[in-house]
Protein backbone atom coordinates (compact mmCIF):
# COMPACT_ATOMS: atom_id res chain seq x y z
CA UNK A 1 0.00 0.00 0.00
CA UNK A 2 2.94 2.29 0.68
CA UNK A 3 4.68 1.75 -2.67
CA UNK A 4 3.04 4.77 -4.26
CA UNK A 5 4.31 7.15 -1.54
CA UNK A 6 7.59 9.01 -1.88
CA UNK A 7 10.38 6.52 -1.08
CA UNK A 8 11.72 8.15 2.07
CA UNK A 9 8.26 8.66 3.58
CA UNK A 10 7.27 5.08 2.76
CA UNK A 11 10.44 3.76 4.39
CA UNK A 12 9.91 5.91 7.46
CA UNK A 13 6.27 4.90 7.92
CA UNK A 14 7.11 1.24 7.45
CA UNK A 15 9.87 1.46 10.04
CA UNK A 16 7.67 3.25 12.57
CA UNK A 17 4.74 0.91 12.04
CA UNK A 18 6.81 -2.26 12.25
CA UNK A 19 8.62 -0.99 15.32
CA UNK A 20 5.37 -0.16 17.10
CA UNK A 21 3.90 -3.50 16.13
CA UNK A 22 6.82 -5.38 17.67
CA UNK A 23 6.93 -3.21 20.78
CA UNK A 24 3.21 -3.45 21.50
CA UNK A 25 2.55 -7.12 20.69
CA UNK A 26 3.55 -8.22 24.18
CA UNK A 27 1.34 -5.56 25.80
CA UNK A 28 -1.61 -6.47 23.58
CA UNK A 29 -1.36 -10.14 24.51
CA UNK A 30 -1.17 -9.30 28.21
CA UNK A 31 -4.14 -6.94 28.07
CA UNK A 32 -6.22 -9.37 26.06
CA UNK A 33 -5.53 -12.22 28.47
CA UNK A 34 -6.59 -9.99 31.38
CA UNK A 35 -9.63 -8.25 29.93
CA UNK A 36 -10.95 -11.33 28.17
CA UNK A 37 -10.18 -13.78 30.94
CA UNK A 38 -13.26 -16.00 31.01
CA UNK A 39 -15.46 -16.48 34.03
CA UNK A 40 -18.11 -19.11 33.41
CA UNK A 41 -17.45 -18.80 29.69
CA UNK A 42 -17.96 -14.99 29.61
CA UNK A 43 -14.92 -12.71 29.20
CA UNK A 44 -14.26 -10.52 32.24
CA UNK A 45 -14.82 -7.18 30.53
CA UNK A 46 -18.11 -8.31 28.96
CA UNK A 47 -19.30 -9.71 32.28
CA UNK A 48 -18.36 -6.42 33.97
CA UNK A 49 -20.32 -4.35 31.44
CA UNK A 50 -23.29 -6.73 31.63
CA UNK A 51 -23.39 -6.73 35.44
CA UNK A 52 -23.17 -2.95 35.53
CA UNK A 53 -25.94 -2.51 32.95
CA UNK A 54 -28.22 -4.98 34.76
CA UNK A 55 -27.61 -3.29 38.11
CA UNK A 56 -28.38 0.18 36.73
CA UNK A 57 -31.56 -1.08 35.02
CA UNK A 58 -32.89 -2.44 38.31
CA UNK A 59 -31.57 0.39 40.51
CA UNK A 60 -33.15 3.07 38.31
CA UNK A 61 -36.53 1.32 38.13
CA UNK A 62 -36.43 0.31 34.45
CA UNK A 63 -35.64 3.85 33.34
CA UNK A 64 -34.95 2.50 29.84
CA UNK A 65 -38.69 1.72 29.50
CA UNK A 66 -40.56 4.29 31.53
CA UNK A 67 -38.64 7.33 30.24
CA UNK A 68 -38.61 6.34 26.56
CA UNK A 69 -41.38 8.71 25.39
CA UNK A 70 -39.99 11.55 27.46
CA UNK A 71 -36.54 11.01 25.95
CA UNK A 72 -37.98 11.47 22.45
CA UNK A 73 -39.79 14.64 23.51
CA UNK A 74 -36.61 16.14 24.98
CA UNK A 75 -34.56 15.21 21.91
CA UNK A 76 -37.10 16.93 19.67
CA UNK A 77 -36.52 20.14 21.63
CA UNK A 78 -39.75 20.27 23.65
CA UNK A 79 -37.82 21.27 26.77
CA UNK A 80 -34.97 23.27 25.21
CA UNK A 81 -34.17 26.63 26.74
CA UNK A 82 -31.46 28.60 24.88
CA UNK A 83 -30.67 30.55 28.07
CA UNK A 84 -29.53 27.47 29.97
CA UNK A 85 -25.76 26.95 30.43
CA UNK A 86 -23.92 24.78 27.92
CA UNK A 87 -22.50 24.73 24.41
CA UNK A 88 -24.87 22.50 22.39
CA UNK A 89 -28.53 21.51 22.49
CA UNK A 90 -29.90 18.06 23.34
CA UNK A 91 -30.12 16.96 19.71
CA UNK A 92 -26.55 18.03 18.91
CA UNK A 93 -25.26 16.22 21.99
CA UNK A 94 -26.96 12.95 21.13
CA UNK A 95 -25.88 13.35 17.49
CA UNK A 96 -22.26 13.84 18.58
CA UNK A 97 -22.38 10.84 20.89
CA UNK A 98 -24.12 8.71 18.26
CA UNK A 99 -21.58 9.74 15.65
CA UNK A 100 -18.89 8.18 17.83
CA UNK A 101 -20.82 4.93 18.40
CA UNK A 102 -22.79 4.46 15.18
CA UNK A 103 -19.98 3.33 12.94
CA UNK A 104 -18.30 0.33 11.48
CA UNK A 105 -19.22 -1.72 14.53
CA UNK A 106 -22.88 -1.52 13.54
CA UNK A 107 -22.09 -2.83 10.05
CA UNK A 108 -18.89 -4.86 9.95
CA UNK A 109 -19.05 -5.77 13.65
CA UNK A 110 -22.57 -7.16 13.41
CA UNK A 111 -21.70 -9.22 10.35
CA UNK A 112 -18.66 -10.64 12.12
CA UNK A 113 -20.81 -11.46 15.15
CA UNK A 114 -23.21 -13.46 12.97
CA UNK A 115 -20.36 -15.20 11.17
CA UNK A 116 -18.72 -16.24 14.44
CA UNK A 117 -21.77 -16.74 16.62
CA UNK A 118 -24.54 -17.50 14.15
CA UNK A 119 -27.88 -15.66 13.75
CA UNK A 120 -28.72 -16.28 17.41
CA UNK A 121 -26.13 -13.67 18.43
CA UNK A 122 -28.67 -11.01 17.40
CA UNK A 123 -30.90 -11.77 20.40
CA UNK A 124 -28.05 -11.24 22.86
CA UNK A 125 -26.96 -8.15 20.96
CA UNK A 126 -30.46 -6.71 21.47
CA UNK A 127 -30.38 -7.55 25.18
CA UNK A 128 -27.07 -5.72 25.48
CA UNK A 129 -28.60 -2.66 23.84
CA UNK A 130 -31.67 -2.73 26.09
CA UNK A 131 -29.64 -2.96 29.30
CA UNK A 132 -27.05 -0.51 27.99
CA UNK A 133 -29.71 2.22 27.88
CA UNK A 134 -29.57 2.33 31.69
CA UNK A 135 -25.76 2.56 31.76
CA UNK A 136 -25.86 5.51 29.39
CA UNK A 137 -28.47 7.20 31.58
CA UNK A 138 -26.33 6.94 34.71
CA UNK A 139 -22.99 8.03 33.24
CA UNK A 140 -24.45 10.98 31.29
CA UNK A 141 -26.46 12.20 34.28
CA UNK A 142 -23.28 12.17 36.35
CA UNK A 143 -21.44 14.02 33.59
CA UNK A 144 -23.94 16.87 33.90
CA UNK A 145 -23.89 16.86 37.69
CA UNK A 146 -20.12 17.23 37.92
CA UNK A 147 -19.26 19.29 34.85
CA UNK A 148 -17.26 22.49 35.26
CA UNK A 149 -16.94 25.70 33.25
CA UNK A 150 -13.44 26.67 32.13
CA UNK A 151 -12.23 30.31 32.22
CA UNK A 152 -12.82 30.58 28.46
CA UNK A 153 -16.48 29.61 28.93
CA UNK A 154 -16.22 26.09 27.49
CA UNK A 155 -17.56 23.08 29.35
CA UNK A 156 -15.36 20.40 30.90
CA UNK A 157 -17.08 17.18 31.85
CA UNK A 158 -17.09 13.42 31.61
CA UNK A 159 -15.94 10.43 33.66
CA UNK A 160 -12.65 12.02 34.70
CA UNK A 161 -14.61 14.76 36.49
CA UNK A 162 -17.37 12.74 38.12
CA UNK A 163 -14.86 10.09 39.17
CA UNK A 164 -12.55 12.60 40.84
CA UNK A 165 -15.09 15.09 42.23
CA UNK A 166 -17.90 12.64 42.89
CA UNK A 167 -15.83 10.11 44.80
CA UNK A 168 -14.21 12.97 46.71
CA UNK A 169 -17.69 13.85 48.03
CA UNK A 170 -18.07 10.24 49.14
CA UNK A 171 -14.84 10.48 51.12
CA UNK A 172 -12.79 8.53 48.57
CA UNK A 173 -10.54 11.24 47.09
CA UNK A 174 -7.53 9.03 46.37
CA UNK A 175 -9.60 6.35 44.63
CA UNK A 176 -11.38 9.03 42.60
CA UNK A 177 -8.15 10.63 41.42
CA UNK A 178 -6.62 7.33 40.38
CA UNK A 179 -9.74 6.18 38.54
CA UNK A 180 -10.03 9.54 36.76
CA UNK A 181 -6.37 9.48 35.75
CA UNK A 182 -6.66 5.90 34.45
CA UNK A 183 -9.76 6.74 32.41
CA UNK A 184 -8.31 9.93 30.90
CA UNK A 185 -4.99 8.34 29.97
CA UNK A 186 -6.51 5.24 28.41
CA UNK A 187 -9.14 7.24 26.52
CA UNK A 188 -6.72 9.88 25.18
CA UNK A 189 -4.39 7.26 23.75
CA UNK A 190 -7.08 4.79 22.74
CA UNK A 191 -8.88 7.45 20.70
CA UNK A 192 -5.91 7.59 18.33
CA UNK A 193 -6.35 3.99 17.26
CA UNK A 194 -9.87 2.57 17.49
CA UNK A 195 -11.54 5.96 17.17
CA UNK A 196 -9.28 7.28 14.42
CA UNK A 197 -6.74 5.10 12.58
CA UNK A 198 -8.99 2.06 12.32
CA UNK A 199 -11.87 4.14 10.98
CA UNK A 200 -9.61 5.92 8.47
CA UNK A 201 -8.12 2.64 7.31
CA UNK A 202 -11.51 1.04 6.76
CA UNK A 203 -12.88 4.00 4.80
CA UNK A 204 -9.84 3.89 2.54
CA UNK A 205 -10.48 0.19 1.88
CA UNK A 206 -14.17 0.85 1.20
CA UNK A 207 -13.51 3.76 -1.18
CA UNK A 208 -10.88 1.73 -3.03
CA UNK A 209 -13.57 -0.80 -4.00
CA UNK A 210 -15.31 1.93 -6.02
CA UNK A 211 -12.22 3.87 -7.09
CA UNK A 212 -9.34 1.40 -7.49
CA UNK A 213 -6.96 4.29 -8.10
CA UNK A 214 -7.22 5.12 -4.39
CA UNK A 215 -5.60 1.77 -3.60
CA UNK A 216 -2.61 2.75 -5.70
CA UNK A 217 -2.36 6.27 -4.28
CA UNK A 218 -3.75 6.05 -0.72
CA UNK A 219 -1.90 9.16 0.37
CA UNK A 220 -4.16 11.31 -1.82
CA UNK A 221 -7.25 10.11 0.02
CA UNK A 222 -5.30 10.32 3.29
CA UNK A 223 -4.49 13.99 2.80
CA UNK A 224 -8.10 14.81 1.87
CA UNK A 225 -9.58 13.01 4.88
CA UNK A 226 -6.93 14.47 7.19
CA UNK A 227 -7.73 18.01 6.04
CA UNK A 228 -11.46 17.49 6.60
CA UNK A 229 -10.90 16.07 10.09
CA UNK A 230 -8.55 18.91 11.01
CA UNK A 231 -10.97 21.62 9.94
CA UNK A 232 -13.80 20.15 12.02
CA UNK A 233 -12.02 19.26 15.28
CA UNK A 234 -10.24 22.62 15.51
CA UNK A 235 -13.71 24.18 15.79
CA UNK A 236 -14.39 22.32 19.05
CA UNK A 237 -17.63 20.78 20.30
CA UNK A 238 -19.87 23.41 18.70
CA UNK A 239 -18.57 22.71 15.19
CA UNK A 240 -18.46 18.96 15.86
CA UNK A 241 -22.04 19.11 17.13
CA UNK A 242 -23.17 21.02 14.06
CA UNK A 243 -21.46 18.61 11.66
CA UNK A 244 -22.67 15.56 13.58
CA UNK A 245 -26.18 16.99 13.72
CA UNK A 246 -26.17 17.01 9.92
CA UNK A 247 -24.30 13.78 9.18
CA UNK A 248 -25.88 11.45 11.74
CA UNK A 249 -29.55 11.88 10.71
CA UNK A 250 -28.52 11.72 7.04
CA UNK A 251 -26.40 8.61 7.27
CA UNK A 252 -28.70 6.83 9.72
CA UNK A 253 -31.76 7.64 7.62
CA UNK A 254 -30.06 6.55 4.42
CA UNK A 255 -28.90 3.30 5.95
CA UNK A 256 -32.20 2.49 7.65
CA UNK A 257 -34.26 3.18 4.53
CA UNK A 258 -31.94 1.02 2.44
CA UNK A 259 -32.10 -1.78 4.99
CA UNK A 260 -35.88 -1.62 5.08
CA UNK A 261 -35.91 -1.78 1.27
CA UNK A 262 -33.84 -4.98 1.34
CA UNK A 263 -36.11 -6.51 3.97
CA UNK A 264 -39.27 -5.59 2.04
CA UNK A 265 -37.74 -7.10 -1.11
CA UNK A 266 -37.25 -10.33 0.88
CA UNK A 267 -40.48 -10.07 2.90
CA UNK A 268 -41.49 -13.76 2.57
CA UNK A 269 -38.20 -14.74 4.23
CA UNK A 270 -38.65 -12.46 7.26
CA UNK A 271 -40.76 -14.80 9.48
CA UNK A 272 -38.33 -17.64 8.90
CA UNK A 273 -35.37 -15.38 9.63
CA UNK A 274 -36.87 -14.22 12.93
CA UNK A 275 -37.66 -17.82 13.91
CA UNK A 276 -34.10 -18.87 13.04
CA UNK A 277 -32.57 -16.02 15.08
CA UNK A 278 -34.72 -16.84 18.11
CA UNK A 279 -34.16 -20.59 17.88
CA UNK A 280 -30.39 -20.39 17.54
CA UNK A 281 -30.05 -17.90 20.39
CA UNK A 282 -30.98 -20.61 22.89
CA UNK A 283 -29.86 -23.74 21.09
CA UNK A 284 -26.74 -25.43 22.51
CA UNK A 285 -26.16 -26.85 19.04
CA UNK A 286 -26.49 -23.46 17.31
CA UNK A 287 -22.81 -23.32 16.46
CA UNK A 288 -19.63 -25.05 17.47
CA UNK A 289 -19.00 -24.01 21.05
CA UNK A 290 -22.64 -23.94 22.10
CA UNK A 291 -24.96 -21.36 23.57
CA UNK A 292 -22.28 -19.55 25.61
CA UNK A 293 -20.33 -18.85 22.42
CA UNK A 294 -23.45 -17.34 20.85
CA UNK A 295 -24.04 -15.20 23.94
CA UNK A 296 -20.44 -13.98 23.99
CA UNK A 297 -20.52 -12.86 20.37
CA UNK A 298 -23.89 -11.15 20.71
CA UNK A 299 -23.13 -9.42 24.02
CA UNK A 300 -19.66 -8.43 22.89
CA UNK A 301 -20.86 -6.81 19.66
CA UNK A 302 -23.86 -5.21 21.34
CA UNK A 303 -22.07 -3.77 24.36
CA UNK A 304 -19.10 -2.49 22.41
CA UNK A 305 -21.10 -1.12 19.47
CA UNK A 306 -23.01 1.34 21.68
CA UNK A 307 -20.19 2.00 24.21
CA UNK A 308 -22.67 1.86 27.10
CA UNK A 309 -20.67 1.74 30.32
CA UNK A 310 -17.47 2.87 28.64
CA UNK A 311 -18.11 6.51 29.56
CA UNK A 312 -16.96 8.21 26.37
CA UNK A 313 -20.42 9.54 25.41
CA UNK A 314 -20.66 11.30 28.77
CA UNK A 315 -17.96 13.73 27.58
CA UNK A 316 -20.23 14.97 24.78
CA UNK A 317 -23.38 15.09 26.91
CA UNK A 318 -21.63 17.16 29.58
CA UNK A 319 -21.61 20.10 27.15
CA UNK A 320 -25.39 20.17 26.63
CA UNK A 321 -27.36 23.31 27.46
CA UNK A 322 -29.52 22.25 30.40
CA UNK A 323 -30.00 22.79 34.12
CA UNK A 324 -31.42 19.29 34.53
CA UNK A 325 -28.71 16.56 34.67
CA UNK A 326 -31.33 13.80 34.75
CA UNK A 327 -32.94 15.13 31.58
CA UNK A 328 -29.69 14.75 29.66
CA UNK A 329 -29.22 11.25 31.03
CA UNK A 330 -32.68 10.34 29.75
CA UNK A 331 -31.80 11.68 26.30
CA UNK A 332 -28.58 9.67 26.31
CA UNK A 333 -30.50 6.48 27.02
CA UNK A 334 -31.84 6.62 23.46
CA UNK A 335 -28.37 6.01 22.01
CA UNK A 336 -28.14 2.24 22.63
CA UNK A 337 -31.71 1.90 21.36
CA UNK A 338 -30.87 3.62 18.07
CA UNK A 339 -27.38 2.19 17.80
CA UNK A 340 -27.98 -1.43 18.75
CA UNK A 341 -31.69 -2.25 18.86
CA UNK A 342 -32.47 -0.45 15.57
CA UNK A 343 -29.34 -0.24 13.39
CA UNK A 344 -27.54 -3.40 14.51
CA UNK A 345 -30.74 -5.45 14.27
CA UNK A 346 -31.42 -4.03 10.83
CA UNK A 347 -27.94 -5.04 9.65
CA UNK A 348 -28.36 -8.51 11.10
CA UNK A 349 -31.79 -9.05 9.53
CA UNK A 350 -30.48 -7.97 6.11
CA UNK A 351 -27.67 -10.53 6.37
CA UNK A 352 -30.07 -13.30 7.42
CA UNK A 353 -33.04 -12.70 5.08
CA UNK A 354 -30.72 -12.56 2.06
CA UNK A 355 -28.89 -15.65 3.38
CA UNK A 356 -25.66 -13.79 2.59
CA UNK A 357 -24.04 -14.98 5.82
CA UNK A 358 -24.11 -18.53 4.40
CA UNK A 359 -23.72 -17.98 0.66
CA UNK A 360 -20.99 -15.32 0.72
CA UNK A 361 -17.40 -16.47 0.04
CA UNK A 362 -15.39 -17.41 3.11
CA UNK A 363 -13.08 -14.48 2.46
CA UNK A 364 -15.97 -12.02 2.74
CA UNK A 365 -15.77 -10.72 6.29
CA UNK A 366 -17.56 -7.87 8.02
CA UNK A 367 -18.20 -5.00 5.64
CA UNK A 368 -17.79 -7.18 2.54
CA UNK A 369 -20.50 -9.55 3.79
CA UNK A 370 -22.98 -6.71 4.34
CA UNK A 371 -22.14 -5.26 0.92
CA UNK A 372 -22.95 -8.62 -0.66
CA UNK A 373 -26.26 -8.77 1.25
CA UNK A 374 -27.27 -5.29 0.09
CA UNK A 375 -26.08 -5.96 -3.45
CA UNK A 376 -28.32 -9.02 -3.74
CA UNK A 377 -31.41 -6.85 -3.30
CA UNK A 378 -30.72 -4.03 -5.75
CA UNK A 379 -27.75 -3.47 -8.01
CA UNK A 380 -25.80 -0.45 -6.85
CA UNK A 381 -26.77 -0.71 -3.18
CA UNK A 382 -23.18 -1.62 -2.35
CA UNK A 383 -22.18 1.88 -3.50
CA UNK A 384 -24.74 3.40 -1.15
CA UNK A 385 -23.35 1.24 1.63
CA UNK A 386 -19.84 2.47 0.92
CA UNK A 387 -21.02 6.08 1.17
CA UNK A 388 -22.78 5.32 4.46
CA UNK A 389 -19.66 3.61 5.84
CA UNK A 390 -17.52 6.63 4.97
CA UNK A 391 -19.98 8.98 6.68
CA UNK A 392 -20.15 6.70 9.71
CA UNK A 393 -16.37 6.55 9.98
CA UNK A 394 -15.80 10.29 9.44
CA UNK A 395 -18.28 11.21 12.15
CA UNK A 396 -16.66 8.68 14.47
CA UNK A 397 -13.22 10.19 13.88
CA UNK A 398 -14.28 13.77 14.66
CA UNK A 399 -16.23 12.79 17.77
CA UNK A 400 -13.40 10.70 19.19
CA UNK A 401 -11.11 13.62 18.46
CA UNK A 402 -13.17 15.66 20.92
CA UNK A 403 -13.20 12.85 23.49
CA UNK A 404 -9.44 12.37 23.31
CA UNK A 405 -8.85 16.13 23.44
CA UNK A 406 -10.94 16.56 26.59
CA UNK A 407 -9.09 13.73 28.32
CA UNK A 408 -5.76 15.23 27.25
CA UNK A 409 -6.76 18.61 28.67
CA UNK A 410 -7.68 16.97 31.97
CA UNK A 411 -4.30 15.25 32.16
CA UNK A 412 -2.22 18.29 31.21
CA UNK A 413 -4.23 21.10 32.73
CA UNK A 414 -5.18 22.55 29.33
CA UNK A 415 -1.54 22.62 28.21
CA UNK A 416 -0.22 21.41 24.85
CA UNK A 417 -3.69 21.17 23.34
CA UNK A 418 -2.34 22.01 19.88
CA UNK A 419 0.16 19.16 20.19
CA UNK A 420 -2.58 16.59 20.77
CA UNK A 421 -4.61 17.92 17.86
CA UNK A 422 -1.59 17.67 15.56
CA UNK A 423 -0.92 14.08 16.66
CA UNK A 424 -4.59 13.16 16.27
CA UNK A 425 -4.88 14.64 12.78
CA UNK A 426 -1.59 12.98 11.77
CA UNK A 427 -2.95 9.65 13.01
CA UNK A 428 -5.79 9.99 10.50
CA UNK A 429 -3.28 10.14 7.66
CA UNK A 430 -1.25 7.23 9.04
CA UNK A 431 -4.41 5.15 9.28
CA UNK A 432 -5.15 5.57 5.56
CA UNK A 433 -1.70 4.53 4.34
CA UNK A 434 -0.67 1.83 6.81
CA UNK A 435 -2.11 -1.15 8.66
CA UNK A 436 -0.58 -0.88 12.14
CA UNK A 437 -2.28 -3.96 13.56
CA UNK A 438 -0.64 -3.97 16.98
CA UNK A 439 -1.21 -0.23 17.48
CA UNK A 440 -4.91 -0.67 16.74
CA UNK A 441 -5.22 -3.76 18.91
CA UNK A 442 -3.49 -2.01 21.79
CA UNK A 443 -5.72 1.07 21.54
CA UNK A 444 -8.82 -1.12 21.32
CA UNK A 445 -7.80 -2.92 24.49
CA UNK A 446 -7.40 0.43 26.24
CA UNK A 447 -10.84 1.54 25.09
CA UNK A 448 -12.29 -1.67 26.51
CA UNK A 449 -10.29 -1.12 29.71
CA UNK A 450 -11.79 2.33 30.42
CA UNK A 451 -15.06 0.61 31.29
CA UNK A 452 -13.44 -0.73 34.46
CA UNK A 453 -12.80 2.60 36.26
CA UNK A 454 -15.91 4.19 34.76
CA UNK A 455 -18.40 1.55 35.85
CA UNK A 456 -16.84 1.22 39.31
CA UNK A 457 -17.29 4.94 39.86
CA UNK A 458 -20.83 4.92 38.44
CA UNK A 459 -21.86 2.12 40.78
CA UNK A 460 -20.47 3.98 43.80
CA UNK A 461 -22.29 7.16 42.74
CA UNK A 462 -25.54 5.47 41.67
CA UNK A 463 -27.43 6.49 44.83
CA UNK A 464 -26.95 10.16 43.88
CA UNK A 465 -28.36 9.48 40.43
CA UNK A 466 -31.32 7.56 41.85
CA UNK A 467 -32.16 10.43 44.22
CA UNK A 468 -31.93 12.99 41.42
CA UNK A 469 -34.12 10.82 39.19
CA UNK A 470 -36.80 10.51 41.88
CA UNK A 471 -36.94 14.28 42.29
CA UNK A 472 -36.98 14.94 38.53
CA UNK A 473 -39.67 12.36 37.83
CA UNK A 474 -41.91 13.73 40.56
CA UNK A 475 -41.67 17.25 39.12
CA UNK A 476 -42.29 15.93 35.61
CA UNK A 477 -45.40 14.01 36.66
CA UNK A 478 -46.82 16.99 38.54
CA UNK A 479 -46.47 19.34 35.56
CA UNK A 480 -43.64 21.48 36.96
CA UNK A 481 -41.53 21.21 33.78
CA UNK A 482 -41.96 24.08 31.28
CA UNK A 483 -42.62 22.77 27.78
CA UNK A 484 -41.63 24.63 24.61
CA UNK A 485 -43.84 23.40 21.79
CA UNK A 486 -46.31 20.52 21.63
CA UNK A 487 -46.29 17.91 24.33
CA UNK A 488 -45.98 14.32 23.08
Amino acid sequence: MLNSLPFDLALFLDAVTNGLDRALNTSVNALEKTLFFSIGGLPLVILWLLVGATYFTLRMGLINIRAFRHAIAVTLGRYDDPNEPGEVNHFQAIATALSATVGLGNIAGVAIGIQLGGPGAVVWMTLAGFLGMSSKFVECTLAQQYRTVRPDGTIAGGPMYYLSHGLDKLGLPSLGRWLAFAFALLCAIGALGGGNMFQANQTQAAIAQIFPLIDQYPWIYGLLLTAMVGVVIVGGIQRIGTVAGTIVPTMAGLYVLSGVWVIVANLPAVPGAIALITREAFSPQAIEGGMIAVMVQGLRRGLFSNSAGVGSAAIAHAATRTKEPVREGIVASLEPFIDTIVICNLTALVCVVTNAYQTAPDAALGFELVAIAFGQAVSGFSIMLTVAVCLFAFSTIISWGYYGEQCWRYLTGDRWLAAYRVVYVAATFVGTVTQPSAVLAFSDMMLFAIAIPNLLGCMLLSNQVAAALKDYWQRLQTGQMPIHGIKI
